[in-house]
């Protein structure tokens, strides 16, 4: 062990705070934490940005700080982690890596993954080389993961995959995917599943970029038409590919709502990500004073503390065991509710302005009306909301499970499409 890795392994939470506050005071770009800089998810040239900033935390030993070292992390606990996160604040990060690159991917990998692709997938992942991203919803799936007709058949020593993905998160900027495909179509939907670790820069994959309501175009669709694969593409074992799934979608749903410990730093990617001010926002339109304005504004930040608190008591309670892993879910629905109401009520307080231009004083509030439409994204990630509802109700409360009229069919029989 090097001098440097017994300091880091022998200090105190406080000990490891005050290092960080030095190394980012000396080494990363300070920021104003109010108006963070616009990291466009879209554009190459902001992976690059947060690839180097990535690297930056490596070469200075902050970088996978929850990660197991031999993987390339620091092998902390997540207190570390949280002091970091206090201290980086009004730091240029790169978060853009955390979802899915690190919390999701990386950290599914590190849980099934072969010993071969942790330690070349996770440690190029920390060491800001390489982003991964997921393959999982398919054009005609919808809701339902399992039922993913993206098939992989097995020629010789070869997997062969045919198939088709869609809305995959920032996959134009990744080195890597996980995949899941079917592999078995003679048993059950569930049991007929693999997991692969894709190259995304292998022949037999197309992808093409696909533009939102907004003008975005971060997600991606992708075509795979005899792509081949070899025996150590395999995450998990072959045909229980739900598993390494549903551990993919446990670290998604603790990921989208801010509650894992593997991300890169924390706080808003750009400006239009963080949190709306309803109170400056009142204050600006002229509502400061009036009563049902401020219940506006008073009702958000509430839900905004209780939120935090949440994301606190959910992680504590599956760490100790008091809630199953299930419980990440807890904090994907909140989430995803408390955006729909802050960008809501932004846009309640902020009327005409935030979808017309009302002058130069207020023209900066029409970035509200474009962020409303795309506040439904919050309830698809890491699955709708209403199947998060139904993992809540079913797996952590108890009730009988919803009824499947494909329960125990052969996935070959199960009627699909207009049959």
């Amino acid at each position: 062990m090097t001098d440097a890795a017994l300091t880091v392994a022998t200090e105190s939470v406080a000990d490891f705070a005050a290092r960080a506050r030095t190394w980012l005071a000396e080494n990363m770009p300070a920021i104003d934490p109010d108006h963070p800089p616009f990291s466009v998810r879209a554009e190459q040239a902001s992976w690059d940005r947060a690839k180097e900033l990535q690297q930056r935390l490596y070469r200075g030993g902050f970088a996978g700080i929850c990660f197991p070292r031999e993987y390339g992390g620091l092998g902390l606990d997540y207190a570390y982690q949280r002091a970091f996160n206090a201290e980086c604040r009004r730091y240029e990060m790169p978060l853009i890596l955390n979802v899915p690159s690190l919390t999701i991917c990386s950290a599914t990998i590190l849980d099934m993954g072969t010993e071969s692709q942790k330690r070349d997938r996770i440690s190029a992942a920390i060491r800001g080389d390489e982003v991964l991203c997921q393959l999982l919803s398919e054009p005609s799936g919808g809701s339902d993961l399992a039922g993913v007709i993206t098939r992989a058949d097995r020629r010789g020593d070869t997997w062969v995959i045919n198939g088709a993905k869609t809305w995959s998160t920032s996959a134009f900027a990744a080195d890597y995917g996980l995949l899941l495909a079917r592999t078995d179509w003679t048993v059950p939907k569930h049991e007929g599943l693999t997991m692969f670790l894709v190259p995304l820069s292998s022949p037999g994959i197309t992808m093409r970029r696909i533009k939102e309501v907004n003008g975005n175009e971060e997600f991606c669709e992708e075509f795979f038409d005899g792509l081949e694969l070899g025996d150590d593409a395999v995450v998990g074992e072959v045909n229980n590919g739900w598993e390494v799934a549903s551990r993919q979608l446990f670290h998604e749903r603790r990921a989208v709502g801010g509650g894992s410990e593997f991300a890169s730093g924390s706080g808003a990617e750009n400006a239009s990500e963080k949190p709306p001010d309803h109170v400056r926002l009142a204050e600006r339109t002229g509502q400061g004073e009036d009563p049902a304005v401020r219940n506006l504004a008073g009702r958000a930040l509430v839900r905004r503390i209780v939120k935090d608190q949440l994301i606190d008591h959910v992680g504590t309670a599956i760490g100790n065991g008091t809630l199953p892993p299930n419980a990440g879910t807890l904090i994907r629905l909140f989430h995803a509710e408390t955006t729909e109401l802050e960008v809501d009520t932004a846009l309640a307080i902020a009327g005409t302005a935030g979808v017309v231009d009302e002058g130069e004083e207020l023209s900066d509030l029409l970035d509200i009306g474009v962020r409303y439409l795309s506040r439904q994204t919050g309830s698809l990630g890491g699955g709708s909301s209403e199947m998060a509802r139904n993992v809540i109700s079913e797996r952590i409360l108890g009730f009988p499970r919803e009824l499947a009229a494909d329960k125990g069919l052969p996935f070959n029989q199960v009627k699909r499409g207009r049959q």
